[in-house]
């Protein structure tokens, strides 16, 4: 498959199934594509094809549809190997640690909005752009047109009625003739059983069988169906992108000692910016100069601001609060994190989820189906029952109209569109529908425990006093570990900073390897370091080891200060776990979901935090231990979740039936695995799986609306109850409730 590329278009026009199935249908029968994606919401289209495909070819084909399409930036042929979650992508050592946000990779740029220009009124859903009024786009024209048409058609009809056929003729035509054109081009792409098709058929029928102001209004109800859907379709669109208008689309960059206000889209990696109280940050980067609390709420929706200081990473889009800040850029804007979260959601709805992949197959027999049942209710009961002919041909019309499945194969892409953007607005991804689906059927969940339980870095839990009190053994101990970059230091240094404890200077520094760190402060000789080394230069009593004893049971390290070869005091230090874990695995436990720990760290440590939250634990793991236990999981009849930093737990994440990476780091998270919490809530985990439900729900919901509505309205129209125009509004009122139930699904994830 080497020489298989992927190249991605932007399409402009598209807002429904139809839409969709009709390009699909039509690139697919173009010489050397193998495979098609086509997502309505994100207004994009993915092809595989080989080395020697004619792409121009390709836009041609689907411009000739009525679509404007171009190809998105930088996103040309790439290879289409299909990427596994987490497989492959580490080497066989159990860290368990969290990473760190590495944006050193090659990723796609902001795809442009597609240009305006395409063949003028080639496409049934005339769509015109969804950014401004409905009224000035090419669609809502043609709508006001046909409505006007109509009206004049019946003063016509009540002044001269002598020329009422005429007149309404006249009228069905100024709406109908753009969708025949669009119809015709449709069925020599490959798609005759098109809804336009449908719509030329029935509106004709009705003229030959004398139906013309039936016909005349069923046109016009039939624009203003497909403007309604047009605009529903806009507002799943916006949903996503909004997360780009969240960047500036300025900086203020640093030269020479100098500010200047360049373009955000200019800034290259390396460059320092300005970000002044109260902007919002235009690049990720990592701060280099002040220290401030950023508002991260348009990102991830968290309400409470994060104190950022020196060597901390941000987010564009993120504002900046009560200091100004010098930032080193670490991602240009093609690759910072919003554009490159844009892009994952827009690609997963490209993805079908196995729904969905049902409902179109089920589509490709229902529209036929529904069309030779049209045909049979048109005329059987002429033929064989003594019948009318037109009263007949005319129901087979309505039957005709009514059988569109618009409705049912939009249920699902729109309820699915609308969850990957709520949840990508809260720091949740997932990489398409199927992954969406399966996090619902989750009846398992096995964390990691460093980075994703608990912080990743260690935070001082107790300081005991013997020979010295407690805030002069913090003092002491920050003296020895200031400049050091341990994590057991900088535990140690940061919470002197919280208590305001300003640390002496320290001479004559030198470290123990594996001991500890000595040092001269205030005319002393200072030692910090671990019991056994501590018990060679100070005694200890049997309290003193007692205590030791407990604090390490909690799973504490626990680091001694000698004074001039008296015992101080002692500190300990844990990776404590995250502020909602406990929370976040009760939830999980609430939806009827086993819990389970697995990790790399020493049994005690691990025994102590599980006790804490409540959770099964298994430690002392190696990566294929962690792969075996969730094997053993699934065979015991387990849909298993696994959660983890998406590098040491790769084998686990790939074995698993989905694969979640969390706590490690923007590139990992979304590169590696399935899905993906950007944001390190535990809670997460438990909302993910409940938006899965519900939009399976939601799904469900669809169905049985566009399904009962024209169960309904068949059984009426045979009856005789409806005719062609309610039956047009079962079609595409169905399709309006249905897209406006999906977005509800659009509501912020609480």
């Amino acid at each position: 498959m080497s020489d298989v590329k992927e190249t991605r278009f932007r399409v402009g026009g598209m807002d429904c199934a139809s839409c969709a199935s009709k390009i699909d249908t039509a690139v697919r029968r173009m010489p050397g594509v193998s495979d098609v994606s086509v997502s309505v919401t994100a207004g994009t289209m993915r092809v595989q094809h080989d080395a020697a495909s004619d792409l121009e070819a390709i836009a041609r084909k689907v411009t000739g549809l009525g679509y404007a399409v171009t190809p998105a930036a930088a996103v040309a042929e790439k290879p289409a190997a299909k990427h596994e979650h987490g497989a492959g992508c580490c080497g066989g050592h159990d860290h368990d640690h969290s990473h760190g946000h590495d944006h050193d990779h090659d990723h796609a740029g902001h795809d442009h909005k597609p240009k305006a220009a395409a063949i003028e009124g080639l496409h049934g859903h005339d769509h015109g752009p969804t950014e401004g009024p409905w009224w000035k786009g090419k669609k809502g024209r043609l709508t006001i047109l046909a409505g006007a048409a109509l009206v004049v058609a019946y003063g016509i009809g009540h002044l001269f009625p002598a020329i009422e056929t005429y007149a309404f003729v006249i009228a069905m035509f100024i709406g109908l003739v753009p969708i025949a054109r669009r119809a015709i081009m449709a069925a020599l792409a490959g798609t005759p059983f098109s809804i336009e098709m449908l719509m030329t058929i029935a509106a004709v029928g009705a003229v030959i069988i004398n139906a013309t102001e039936e016909a005349a209004a069923v046109v016009f109800l039939f624009l203003v169906g497909e403007l309604l859907e047009g605009v529903a379709a806009g507002k799943a669109r916006d949903s996503i992108r909004s997360l780009s208008a969240l960047v500036p689309k300025t900086a203020l960059l640093e030269e020479n000692g100098k500010t200047r206000e360049v373009p955000a889209e200019s800034l290259a990696v390396g460059a320092v910016i300005l970000v002044r109280p109260g902007d919002r940050i235009s690049a990720d980067g990592t701060i280099i100069d002040g220290d401030s609390a950023i508002d991260e709420a348009p990102v991830t929706g968290e309400s409470t601001p994060v104190r950022k200081e020196v060597g901390d990473t941000v987010f564009a889009g993120t504002v900046n609060g009560d200091a100004a800040l010098r930032v080193r850029v670490t991602a240009t804007a093609a690759d910072n994190t919003i554009a490159r979260v844009v892009k994952l959601v827009e690609e997963a709805q490209e993805s079908k989820a196995p729904t969905e992949r049902f409902i179109d197959r089920f589509s490709k027999y229902y529209t036929p189906g529904v069309v030779v049942v049209a045909a049979l209710v048109a005329i059987i009961p002429p033929l064989f029952l003594g019948g009318i002919w037109s009263e007949w041909v005319y129901k087979g019309l309505a039957v005709l109209l009514i059988g569109c499945p618009c409705a049912l194969v939009i249920s699902t892409p729109a309820a699915i569109a609308a969850s990957l953007s709520a949840g990508a607005r809260r720091g949740l991804l997932m990489k398409g529908g199927a992954v969406l689906e399966g996090l619902g059927k989750l009846t398992a969940i096995a964390f990691d425990k460093t980075g994703t339980l608990t912080e990743g870095k260690p935070k001082v839990t107790d300081i005991v006093a013997f020979a010295t009190p407690a805030d002069e053994v913090l003092r002491l101990a920050a003296a020895l570990e200031a400049g050091s970059s341990h994590p057991l230091a900088l535990a140690i240094l940061g919470k002197a900073a919280e208590d305001g404890i300003v640390a002496p200077v320290a001479s004559g520094s030198k470290a123990l390897g594996g001991k500890g760190v000595t040092a001269t402060v205030e005319g002393k000789e200072i030692f910090l370091g671990s019991p056994k080394a501590t018990a060679e230069r100070a005694a200890l009593s049997d309290a003193v080891k007692a205590a030791t004893a407990t604090l390490n049971d909690d799973g504490k390290t626990v680091s001694m200060l000698v004074v001039d070869g008296v015992l101080a005091g002692a500190i300990a230090m844990r990776d404590e776990p995250r502020a909602d874990a406990a929370a976040g695995l009760k939830a999980l436990k609430d939806a009827g979901i086993k819990t389970i720990m697995l990790t790399g760290d020493n049994a005690r440590t691990a025994k102590a935090v599980g006790a804490e939250l409540g959770i099964e634990v298994r430690a002392e793991l190696m990566p294929e231990d962690k792969q075996r236990i969730v094997g053993e999981l699934q065979r015991e009849g387990y849909v298993v979740g696994k959660i983890g930093d998406g590098i040491n737990d790769a084998p686990a994440l790939a074995a698993a039936n989905v694969g979640i990476a969390m706590g490690g780091g923007t590139d990992v998270a979304l590169e590696t695995a399935d899905a993906a919490i950007l944001h390190g809530r535990v809670g997460d985990v438990a909302l993910m799986t409940d938006l899965s439900k519900r939009t399976m729900r939601n799904i469900v919901q669809n169905i049985v609306l566009s399904l009962g509505l024209k169960g309904v309205f068949l059984v009426t129209t045979i009856v005789g109850i409806t005719g062609l125009w309610p039956a047009i509004l079962a079609d595409t009122g169905a399709t309006v409730l249905v897209t406006l139930n999906a977005l509800r699904l659009l509501r912020p994830i609480k």
